[in-house]
């Protein structure tokens, strides 16, 4: 069986995301990576789109939710995305990071990760 790993790099969106209050009113910039494992078997041997994990719908469906969203913590917002990308019944293993770029004075950004393990899927 072919495994599939389908990686969303550096996502750029902006969203309400904190709880201080000039953070509450202001959109800021997150990025989003996101990794998706599935069993591609099917689709490798028969070149069907209708056999892939259409990786474009969980970009969308992050997307709408994302900058249509507001979040007061981050773990929200990973788990948020996390679950989209776990939507789909093919879905073995979904990691998200979330990078809150300029959260802290002297970092690059602070980051959160999760991710879920769905091997017990049929």
């Amino acid at each position: 069986m072919s495994n599939a790993k389908i990686n969303i790099t550096n996502l750029r969106l902006r969203t309400f995301i904190g709880f201080n209050p000039e953070e509450r009113e202001k959109q800021q910039d997150v990025v989003i990576n996101i990794e998706i494992h599935y069993p591609a078997s099917l689709s490798a041997q028969t070149d069907d789109v209708n056999n892939a994990l259409n990786y474009k719908t969980v970009t969308k469906k992050v997307i709408q939710h994302v900058e249509e969203g507001r979040f007061l913590l981050l773990e929200k917002l990973v788990s948020d995305i996390l679950e989209i990308g776990c939507e789909h019944p093919w879905v073995r293993y979904c990691q998200v990071k979330v990078d809150k770029p300029h959260a802290l004075r002297f970092a690059d950004s602070v980051s959160l990760t999760l991710e879920s393990h769905l091997e017990e899927r049929q």
